[in-house]
Parts: structure tokens; sequence; C-alpha cells
């Protein structure tokens, strides 16, 4: 599986400014409604926002994987933001977070949706990884880096 497949640059917030888990949610929301109008933004706010409040994506070091499935789709989307400063998102450290990858997949894609889980979260294990990550310039930089780390993990 590549991650880089499901993902585009206009997918990719390099800046993420916002104070909360929510906002956090409704910019993800909004970018992924403009690539895929078919899926309405309040839906894509609900599906996360539901999924946030079964526990947190905030896996810890930084990361969160906001994710869920929708039957609008039928392939895996991906996303991805960063917060220079980061952001509370009441991840299981309890360390504010950094790095955001947002999933949503087919509603009956349980395997498709498992793996890009596992494949991110491999990805994001590696500290050198993240630092690079932290110092992209811009969303074309933080692409490339992706994809790179994509095809060696």
């Amino acid at each position: 599986m590549k991650i880089a497949d499901y993902l585009s640059e206009s997918l990719i917030i390099s800046d993420l400014a916002c104070s909360d888990k929510n906002t956090v949610l409704k910019k993800f929301s909004d970018c992924v409604s403009q690539k895929f109008p078919k899926i309405p933004v309040d839906e894509v706010f609900t599906i996360l926002k539901d999924r946030e409040d079964l526990g947190s994506t905030g896996i810890g070091d930084g990361i969160a994987i906001p994710h869920g499935k929708t039957k609008k789709i039928d392939t895996l989307i991906v996303a991805f933001a960063r917060s220079h400063e980061g952001i509370s998102f009441d991840a299981i450290d309890d360390q504010p977070v950094k790095f955001f990858f947002l999933l949503l997949a087919p509603e009956d894609s349980a395997s498709l949706h498992l793996k890009a889980l596992a494949k991110i979260s491999r990805m994001l294990k590696d500290p050198k990884f993240r630092e690079r990550l932290a110092d992209a310039k811009d969303a074309t930089e933080l692409f490339q880096l992706i994809q790179e780390k994509d095809d060696q993990v």
C-alpha cells in the first residue's frame, strides 16, 4: 500500500493554525469537501467528530490520525496537516499534536483502512522523518517527503 497514492498536494495543509480539536476537524472537513464536493463538509465533520468522541486519535509523539468511514466514497482519501506550534488534541501522552494524517475510507473497506493506519503509524515512528516534516517549507516539500518515506516503509 502506498499512502501517497491517496494523498495529493491539495490535501496538505502546511501551516495549520487552529486552537482546538474541533477547529482541526473543521479545517480537514473543508479541505476534503473542496477536493471531493460529493461529500458535504458537515458530513465529513460529523464522521470525524463521532470517531473522536469514542476516543482521541492522538497517538502520542505529536501525532494524530483522525479517521472514519463513509458510503459516499469508493476509495481511500488521505489528507495531511502540520501545526508548527502544536494543538491540544487529547493525545494519549497529553502532548500537543503537530502532525495530522486524516483518513476517510469507504464503509466496506476495513482491510484498506487498517493497512493505511498501520502504514502511517510506521512512517511517523521515525523521529528524523518527523523532524524533516517540521522543517519542510511548504505543501510541495511535505508531499515529496511523504512520498519518499512511503517508498521506504
